[in-house]
Order: structure tokens, then C-alpha cells, then sequence
């Protein structure tokens, strides 16, 4: 029998709540009182239970009413919640974003950058995919995805196909673990002496990525896929290596890590760049994400806007 309820009748059930009668409920609704009477009877009838009081004046429930009541309201809530999102979607279409992001890019400004999206664009869909080095934009090639947030010292999959904007940078560190013999180094520590210890260096799962590499030290490295296992090898004192200051900050502060100061050795800031089809006009949508996405905290104070390396600029395939 419940699939006889119809909205009409939980509306007729509210309204006479809210104005504590049944002709106050009509009124409300601008229908016949009859009609009202009708609309809770089916209900009652539906649910098998009394909604109201018979021998009272005022309408006033019964136990069963008062804890159906709320969810009858949110049964309404969520109709008209549907009801708005389906006209937003008539009027506009269904905004879709599929963006794949680094690794690398700062999680919890991510975070707040959907969170806001999510806001402002209600009936958005995300496809979400968190890759390294070049898995960004092979998805944006294979179109997978329309947008790749990546690393602007990765090569490019396919320059002709895909290019690159200037998105933010991040501030890099170099740490270890405080048990580990470089925290005990007199600093600053050259290069050969960095050499000497495993660096844990992340990579992709790519055929031939380990050949091209930068801010590495030697030939002693432990290649990992995945960032987090890389923080989780450093914080165990099993090698050293760069770090993004966003993700290590807390880890620095509480001691788990300590920064490490190169000799000779300079470290840039890790430039993020938005990657796409050529020829690929960005949605409203899609064209307040990356606006989003360019206001990331982790950007230094003297970072500028620079131009991007394109076909044949010197690159890396592994990340240190």
C-alpha cells in the first residue's frame, strides 16, 4: 500500500500540521477542505495508521503522526531538492568535470577547491583520478578526462595534441627521517654526500621512466609509484628525498622529518601546470575549477608566472 503515497498527500499532511487544522491546511495549499480530509485519509489508510486525533477540535496527532512527521518533511525536502536540480539541468545541462591531478598537487586545497564547486555548480558530476608523471595526461589523450592537472617538468605525452597552461607552484623541501644518518650531517650537505644514501624517488609504472631524471643524487635510489609509501619509506628513515613543503609541513613541525640543506644543489619550486586537448573550450564549470585550483596556498611569495617548456625542453620522468 505504500506505494500509493503520493507527495500531494504528505503536503496535505504537513500543511495541516503547520497551521493545526485542517481548513488552515486547505488555505495553505489553496484546495478544497475536502480534498485535504481525502489526502490524509488515503495516507492513513496507506500507512495503516491513525495520523490525527478523531475526537478533538484542532487537529491534533496522534503518537504515529509525530514520528512520521519529519519524515514526511524530509521526503518533501528531497522532492523539491530533485525538482530544482532537474530544472537547473533543463536549463543548462548536467555540468561534468573529469580531471585528473597530480599526486603531487596539494590534497587538502583540492579539497576545498571541490568543496566550493560543489557549491556553486549543485548538479556537477566529478570523475576524480589521483595519477603520477605522465598518467594525467594520457588520460586527457585518451579522453578520459577533459583536464590533467601535471608537472611541468614531465614530458608531454603528445605535444601536438595536448597543451599546457601555468597553473601555481609549490615549495619543495629536502627531508629524512631524524634517525637517519644525513640528520647528523654537518650541513650544508653536497652532493656526493647525498650520493652515498638510498633516495627514494617516485616514478609511473611507464616503460623506460627511470631514464630521465632530475634532483637526483646518484645512482642509489628505491623507486616507488605512489607518494604517500614514499613519506611513509622517508618517515622511517629508509632513504631520503624531495618532498613538497605542504605535505611535509606537520611532519617538520612535529619532529617526524627534518629538512635537509643542500650545498651547491639548487632545488626549484614544483611547478603545477593545467593540461588539455588543443582546440578544447573549457565549460563554465571546468573554467572555474582551474580558477580554483590557481589560487593554491602553497604558492611561494616570489613564484612568477613563466613560460612553459614545450616540445624538446629538458625534462624528468622520475620525481625525486
Amino acid at each position: 500500500m505504500l506505494d500509493n503515497v503520493t507527495i500531494n498527500q504528505l503536503r496535505a499532511f504537513v500543511a495541516v500540521c503547520d497551521q493545526g487544522s485542517f481548513s488552515g491546511g486547505a488555505r495553505k495549499l489553496r484546495r478544497a477542505q475536502s480534498a485535504i480530509s481525502h489526502a490524509i485519509k488515503a495516507l492513513e489508510s496507506a500507512f495503516d495508521v491513525e495520523l490525527f486525533e478523531r475526537n478533538t477540535r484542532k487537529a491534533q496527532l496522534t503518537a504515529a503522526g509525530r514520528s512520521l512527521l519529519p519524515d514526511a518533511r524530509a521526503v518533501i525536502s528531497r522532492t523539491e531538492e530533485m525538482k530544482n536540480r532537474a530544472g537547473s539541468i533543463a536549463k543548462v545541462g548536467a555540468p561534468q568535470v573529469s580531471v585528473a591531478i597530480d599526486a603531487y598537487f596539494p590534497r587538502a586545497h583540492l579539497i576545498d577547491c571541490l568543496r566550493t564547486l560543489q557549491e556553486e555548480f549543485r548538479t556537477a558530476a566529478i570523475n576524480l583520478r589521483i595519477t603520477a608523471m605522465q598518467g594525467g595526461e594520457n588520460l586527457v589523450l585518451e579522453k578520459v578526462c577533459t583536464l590533467a592537472v601535471a608537472i611541468e617538468n614531465v614530458p608531454q605525452v603528445n605535444p601536438d595534441a595536448i597543451e599546457r597552461r601555468w597553473l601555481c607552484e609549490a615549495k619543495m623541501v629536502t627531508v629524512c627521517a631524524p634517525s637517519h644518518p644525513l640528520a647528523s650531517t654537518p650541513t650544508p650537505i653536497p652532493v656526493d654526500e647525498f650520493g652515498r644514501h638510498i633516495q627514494i624517488v617516485v616514478t609511473d609504472n611507464q616503460p623506460g621512466a627511470e631514464k630521465t631524471q632530475q634532483g637526483v643524487a646518484g645512482k642509489r635510489q628505491w623507486l616507488v609509484n605512489d607518494l604517500g609509501a614514499k613519506r611513509d619509506l622517508l618517515k622511517a628513515g629508509l632513504g631520503w628525498g624531495h618532498l613538497p613543503w605542504h605535505l611535509v609541513g606537520e611532519d617538520l613541525a612535529g619532529g617526524q622529518l627534518v629538512e635537509l640543506e643542500r650545498r651547491a644543489w639548487h632545488l626549484g619550486p614544483l611547478t603545477f601546470v593545467i593540461s588539455q586537448r588543443r582546440g578544447y573550450d573549457l565549460s563554465p564549470c571546468e573554467s572555474r575549477l582551474v580558477e580554483l585550483l590557481g589560487k593554491a596556498r602553497c604558492i611561494p611569495k616570489k613564484a612568477r608566472r613563466r613560460p612553459v617548456p614545450g616540445k624538446g625542453a629538458k625534462s624528468l620522468k622520475a620525481r625525486a
